[in-house]
């Protein structure tokens, strides 16, 4: 063969600059690249020769002290007007000529642009050699090489078996391709579950110069050029791990998912359970989605979703695809129909991924109906650790709530988990269209106590989205005059039944409550209090602390999303004119003792609604052991 140059035939001006600029936004995606590329190779060798004994692969060697990262295949190869038409006109894709002369059920396995992709290697590269042999009778090994991607040298090759072996010599701003480690986290991450085996081995400096001095005395092979040698296996099975998602959901043991998970997202915990999304109309997509244990602070950690496209990773957690209110899951998403590189403004307008974006997150929500109807014993077990991201879900997609608004549970403080119907039903006559609710039922146990003293169910809703949620079913259930309120929303509920006023008169009453307005405000040095005098169901209550429902409800959005004003907090004190304490309050005369008692009222009000601060909480000591020095 002739030697020949020229230079690199392309379709638009400058177009090195945008690969490595625009196209491709991380360097260590030319891996990627060249291993599809290499992959491609092997699925187009075995369409031509389906029936062949070859053991095909993919080697990515690197030679950190020769400064260079090759990757080699024993696939299809190359002639030298492949080479020509394929890598010197960079626009063009062999890829969908070579599909139009072999239609077939594999075709699926082709996995990108030759020629675009293979560029990527210039933006790491200093130089890129290319030895291939071709397939077809009679060709011969072609050398091709290029220092800039824009001028290239083609000559004869050195390549006696069939394949393509691609050197990069890594230019002196990309030595981080030199680490092994660097090298063989990249190939994890992007092609760990590519079809074609693929292994990697870094070549000590000790074999490098063997390699070396071997060379040039290395025996010539008088076997045929096309017959296919077998590549020596590499040190590290990059790919040994099966697409598991591309399996029927029938044929998967449930060990197998948990197994899956564990070595995929490097986690010892198990999942709860899992969605297996397997659909081939109207698009191709598949998939599993794992549901992880949350927390109620689930607002703070992001899952992981892989996405694909024909087994080759392309990003994680892409928004575009995947409802964000997803992104708490942890899974794999394979859908060969996205291209490897695409613009987010593309993704964001496209209507193809609109629809898959939907029937994610429908197939989610049929996941979580089947089980609700089917195992809702195994669902509610479930609950209390995806509820958080159930209600995110219900809170951020509207047609997700629309289908899963009736497998919503809440858990009653005695363990019930009760549908909001359920709930309703069950204590018709007692609430209205009210739901009780504890934020804190440890701290809330005496307000709790007195609802369930009077058979009301209290549901717990703990979590840091329940405080969204609430508001947002309030106006979403379909519910007409459905609230919820805290349980130390309002007193009235434990005002005692029939309580006679006795001769008071009304103007009596409210003398007596100003006074103790008055004494509470001096005590307590607050003058946003508001006092009522009331005969409670429970006797051993002294008082309550009780908010309006929504305006706590704003002054708490305003501290979780640090906002920079303050809600004023109005609270009313409800003392408890049926506990001894409170008599011996209001029978006693002005005084320190008798303001030392109503501080002390008040701050234990408080202290079952919210924690003292660190003033407040010196102040409460110290007054406690004044009272206590009063015992005689």
């Amino acid at each position: 063969m002739a030697t020949s140059k020229g230079n690199i035939s392309i379709h638009a001006q400058n177009i090195m600059p945008i690969i490595k600029r625009w196209l491709y936004s991380d360097k260590d995606i030319f891996i990627r690249e060249m291993v599809s590329n290499a992959c491609d190779a092997i699925v187009k060798q075995k369409m031509v020769v389906p029936d062949a004994p070859d053991e095909y692969r993919v080697l990515v060697t690197l030679d950190a002290a020769a400064g260079e990262l090759r990757f080699q295949d024993n696939g299809i190869g190359m002639t030298d007007e492949e080479i020509k038409k394929y890598i010197n006109q960079v626009a063009f894709s062999g890829a969908e000529e070579f599909l139009k002369n072999y239609e077939g059920d594999q075709k699926g396995g082709i996995i990108g642009h030759f020629g675009l992709g293979f560029y990527s290697a210039f933006m790491v590269a200093e130089k890129v050699t290319i030895q291939t042999l071709s397939d077809k009778e009679g060709a011969t090994p072609v050398c091709w090489e290029s220092e800039d991607g824009m001028k290239f040298k083609i000559s004869d090759g050195e390549r006696t078996a069939r394949g393509t072996a691609i050197t990069l010599k890594i230019a002196e701003d990309s030595k981080e391709f030199l680490e092994e480690y660097k090298v063989r986290e990249t190939l994890g991450r992007y092609c760990g579950f590519m079809a074609q085996p693929l292994y990697f081995e870094a070549v000590k400096p000790a074999e490098a110069k063997k390699d070396t001095e071997a060379a040039p005395d290395a025996p010539e092979t008088d076997a045929p050029d096309t017959v296919a040698e077998p590549i020596e296996p590499a040190r590290t099975h990059i790919n040994d791990t099966p697409a598991l998602w591309l399996k029927q959901p029938k044929d998967v043991t449930d060990e197998e998912y948990r197994d899956f998970y564990r070595k995929v997202f490097h986690v010892y915990d198990e999942p709860l359970f899992y969605v297996h999304l397997n659909v081939d109309y109207p698009f191709n997509l598949k998939g599993i989605l794992y549901f992880p244990k949350l927390t109620n602070d689930f607002g703070t950690r992001e899952g992981e979703i892989k996405l694909f496209s024909g087994q080759v990773f392309v990003a994680n957690n892409i928004k575009e695809v995947i409802p964000d209110f997803l992104m708490l899951l942890k899974g794999v998403i394979d859908c060969p129909d996205l291209p490897l590189n695409v613009s987010r403004s593309f993704l964001q307008n496209d209507g193809y991924v609109k629809k898959l974006s939907a029937y994610i997150t429908r197939k989610v929500a049929d996941r979580l109906i089947s089980l609700f109807n089917g195992e809702r014993d195994k669902y509610q077990q479930y609950w209390d650790d995806i509820h958080p991201f159930v209600k995110y879900g219900c809170v951020r997609d509207a047609k997700f709530f629309d289908q899963v608004k009736d497998t919503l549970l809440y858990k009653t403080t005695k363990g019930e988990h009760l549908t909001l119907s359920e709930y309703l039903a069950k204590n018709e006559g007692k609430l209205g269209k009210k739901v009780v609710y504890a934020s804190d039922p440890t701290r809330q146990a005496a307000s709790i106590a007195m609802y369930e003293q009077k058979g009301v169910d209290v549901a717990v809703l703990d979590a840091l989205i329940d405080l969204n949620f609430v508001s947002f079913i309030e106006y979403s259930a379909g519910v007409e005059g459905l609230r919820f309120a805290r349980v130390d929303a309002d007193a009235d509920t434990f005002v005692k039944d029939g309580e006679p006023d006795g001769d008071e008169t009304k103007a009596a009453k409210e003398a007596e409550e100003n006074a103790l307005l008055e004494l509470f405000k001096a005590a307590t040095a607050s003058a946003d209090i508001a006092v009522q005098l009331k005969t409670l169901t429970d006797e051993n209550t002294p008082a309550l602390l009780v908010q309006d429902e929504q305006s706590r409800r704003f002054s708490d959005m305003g501290k979780i999303y640090g906002q920079s004003f303050k809600m004023p907090e109005k609270y009313t004190l409800v003392l408890n004119r049926g506990n001894a304490v409170v008599q011996h309050l209001l029978a006693a005369e002005s005084g320190d003792t008798r303001e030392l008692i109503a501080a002390q009222l008040f701050d234990l009000a408080r202290m079952s609604t919210r924690p003292l601060e660190k003033e407040e909480i010196t102040a409460f000591l110290s007054r406690s052991t004044k009272l206590l020095g009063m015992i005689r």
